[in-house]
């Protein structure tokens, strides 16, 4: 049995048809990654905010 092509983009270009895509470029994939890259900052600023005053 053959299997099919595996060449997968991970963004999928406005004016390109093609189904073989991850993530298309949208405002609401930009906007669910500006709020996971937040979440990402604010968790490593309180890891390290956490470390600072329990060391004192």
């Amino acid at each position: 049995m053959k299997q099919g092509e595996e060449d997968a983009k991970l963004v999928k270009e406005p004016k390109k048809p093609t189904q073989n895509y991850i993530f298309q470029k949208t405002k609401i994939t930009r906007r669910a990654l500006y709020i996971i890259i937040g979440f990402l900052i604010i968790s490593i600023l309180g890891v390290v905010v956490s470390g600072i005053s329990f060391e004192v």
